[in-house]
Parts: C-alpha cells; sequence; structure tokens
C-alpha cells in the first residue's frame, strides 16, 4: 500500500446558507481545495462525498458534485457513517489511492440541513441512533442521548454544569477567530449557564448547532505528492470501528469503545505510544457535538485518564499553550456542524495546523509534526482516528 498526501483544502462558510444549493456549496471548497493544490478538475480520478442527507433534495449528491465541479470522468461514491461521514469519506478516497486506484482523489463533505424544518432535522437525526428501541419507542433524540452521557459522567466523577461549560467557553473563544465558524462571538460561563436546558444536564449552549456548509480535501499518491510540493501532509494512520446499534449493549455511558478501538488502531500504525500520546501529539480536533463528548474524547483517546477529562478543561490545559490545544478552529460546537462536511473540515484544519497556516491565535505550536482528528458518528456507532503528520 503506497503512501497519501493531502495537497489541497477547502472550507466554506458554516451556519445557515440560504443563499446557495448543495451543490454550489461543495464546489466552492472543492475549487478552494483543487486551487491550493494547483490541479485541475480533470486531473482528478476518484471523489467521495461525505454526506448523510434526508434533509436535502438532492439524493445522489456524489453525481451533482461531479457535475458542478467537473468531475464527470472520475468515478465516484456517497459515503454516510452519520456523523462521522466526512472522515469516512476521507478514508475511502485515501484507501483508493493507497490501493494504486488512483494517483488523484478528492474527499468532499456537504450538508445543507437547514433545507428541511428544524423539527424533521432533529427526527432524523433522532433515527441515528437504533429506531426501532431507541426512537420509534422512547422519542430519544441526540441531546437525549448524551444527556445520558453527561449525568453518568458527573454521577461517577464529580464532575459538574459549569464543567461542561468551559468547554463551550473555550470553543467559542477559538470560533470568534475563525472566519468560516458560525459562532464568532465568545461566551463566559455565565452565558452558558442561563441558557436554556435542552436535556439536563445539557443547555443550549452546550450543545452544537444545525448547519449548513462543506469542506474539501485532495489527496494524492507519494509520486504527485513530490512532484506538486516540498512539505505534503501525509496521512499517517486511519483508525475505524463500530460500535452496537442499542445502547442497551453498551456497558457504561462513560466513554465510547469504538473511539477506544479505533484510536488503538491508528496508534499502532502510526507508531504513536498509546499509554502516552502527548508526547507525540501536538493538536487535536475532537468530535464535540455536545459538550460532554469532548470530556470523553481526552479520556479515550489517553490525554487523560479515566474521570479526569474535565479537569484538563477547567485548569484550561486544551487551551494553546497547555498540554494539548484542542478544538482550536472552534469545534462543532462554535464552528458547527454540518453532518457529512465535519470530518473532512477537520482534515482540512489538521493541514492548516500543521502547515502554519492557521488564523492569528489559533496557530498550534508544532513540534513533533503530528494532529490527531476524532470524529464519531451516531452516539459511538462509528468511530474514526486520523493521525496527520508533516
Amino acid at each position: 500500500m503506497g503512501h497519501v498526501a493531502v495537497v489541497g483544502v477547502g472550507i466554506t462558510r458554516f451556519g445557515r446558507r440560504s443563499d446557495t444549493t448543495l451543490q454550489e456549496l461543495a464546489s466552492e471548497a472543492g475549487r478552494m481545495a483543487l486551487s491550493d493544490a494547483g490541479l485541475d478538475p480533470e486531473d482528478v480520478e476518484f471523489l467521495a462525498v461525505g454526506s448523510m442527507g434526508g434533509w436535502s433534495s438532492e439524493s445522489l449528491p456524489a453525481v451533482v458534485v461531479s457535475e458542478y465541479l467537473g468531475l464527470e470522468r472520475a468515478g465516484s461514491m456517497r459515503v454516510e457513517a452519520a456523523c462521522a461521514s466526512g472522515s469516512a469519506a476521507v478514508k475511502v478516497a485515501a484507501d483508493v489511492v493507497a490501493a494504486g486506484g488512483a494517483d488523484v482523489a478528492m474527499a468532499i463533505g456537504v450538508e445543507r440541513m437547514y433545507e428541511s424544518p428544524i423539527p424533521n432535522v432533529v427526527e432524523y437525526l433522532g433515527r441515528a441512533g437504533n429506531y426501532f428501541w431507541e426512537f420509534e419507542n422512547f422519542g430519544l433524540t441526540f441531546p437525549g442521548y448524551y444527556a445520558m452521557y453527561a449525568t453518568a459522567y458527573m454521577n461517577k466523577y464529580g464532575a459538574t454544569e459549569e464543567d461542561l461549560s468551559e468547554i463551550s467557553v473555550k470553543n467559542h473563544y477559538y470560533g470568534s477567530l475563525n472566519p468560516y465558524a458560525q459562532f464568532r462571538e465568545p461566551v463566559k460561563i455565565e452565558d452558558v449557564m442561563r441558557s436554556r436546558y435542552v436535556a439536563w444536564p445539557l443547555r443550549l449552549l452546550h450543545c452544537s448547532p444545525i448547519s449548513d456548509g462543506s469542506a474539501a480535501v485532495v489527496l494524492v499518491s507519494e509520486r504527485v505528492a513530490r512532484s506538486l510540493t516540498d512539505s505534503p501532509t501525509w496521512i499517517r494512520a486511519i483508525g475505524s470501528a463500530t460500535g452496537p446499534s442499542s445502547i442497551t449493549r453498551r456497558d457504561d455511558f462513560l466513554g465510547f469503545l469504538a473511539v477506544r478501538r479505533a484510536a488503538e488502531e491508528a496508534y499502532r500504525r502510526a507508531g504513536i505510544d498509546p499509554a502516552r500520546p502527548l508526547r507525540q501529539v501536538d493538536a487535536a480536533l475532537v468530535h464535540d457535538c455536545f459538550t460532554i463528548a469532548e470530556i470523553i474524547a481526552y479520556e479515550d483517546l489517553g490525554f487523560a485518564r479515566r474521570g479526569e477529562g474535565f479537569m484538563l478543561a477547567k485548569e484550561r490545559q486544551t487551551y494553546i499553550g497547555g498540554l494539548v490545544p484542542v478544538n482550536i478552529d472552534g469545534g462543532l460546537k462554535a464552528k458547527g456542524h454540518p453532518i457529512g462536511a465535519t470530518g473532512v473540515a477537520m482534515a482540512v484544519e489538521a493541514v492548516k495546523q500543521l502547515r502554519r497556516e492557521a488564523d492569528p491565535g489559533r496557530q498550534a505550536d508544532i513540534k513533533n509534526g503530528v494532529v490527531i482528528a476524532h470524529n464519531v458518528g451516531g452516539t459511538g456507532h462509528y468511530a474514526y482516528v486520523t493521525v496527520y503528520s508533516m
């Protein structure tokens, strides 16, 4: 299997994008990525489009995106892994290149969630759990799922609502420095604690928003990468795993087994010590669909011991200058969470960080040349951990 490099990245502004269509959004990010790579549409041999869909009028997004970008000669497919659809698309495109099926491939994540009424979007997301046992019979939606994780964690380890709010404060701060973020205003602990409850103990400002947006990356073989740039960003490893469909089959609500398995695989492939990953990692992008999810991610990725993740945020150790900067693009919480675009947006941010091209105030200190992206689909149903390196 060959080495795979990221040589081009592009991203649109996230938020309510009533000014554009799904294919126009994807084209905006895709053309930016091709320009960044110094390549033309006819150079692309394969396209993977991450899109959960359902709320969109386009049921064949890969086809319309290919047409808008001028990629009709390239093979294409839509990839779905719930909220991890973007990372799944990156993996599919990277695997095609690594296997020799293409020298140049693209992964594009795109979603227009506001195309449907919000109650429909909430229902469609709720169906991404176990439909029969959880949604149809008990009406469980995603805030409810993660509220169970939050209450279990708080009861076991003594974390508080204020501790959950520290994640919001950090991510909104960095989102205010990101021109592509959905929310560009910082918040204080008091602001978070004044916001209404959505599902106790999760308040509105503990939750990521509904979003429209797109992100794109150009992936190439080592031969092509060497011809385009002296400093490509490499996909060093991708770990993936799948968790139980029904939450009744999970041992506890204190972590995600699929994430731990995906991290173990990624660390092994990348040569990262799973007992001390922070000795080799400069920054991380983690799936903070709710603030509790980021805290759990710290522990599942081995950044903190079980029950101590909330202390990293409380002690500001996940800011730039701390133990490990996390979600310094604003995360899903402030940057936004257009489902299919999220994992690809993490790839874009990882590349920018490694190139030292992040916006002022958001650039991590790159010493080891390694950034990790952690993307979860559903409530731990899918997990992708990707290691990007210089």
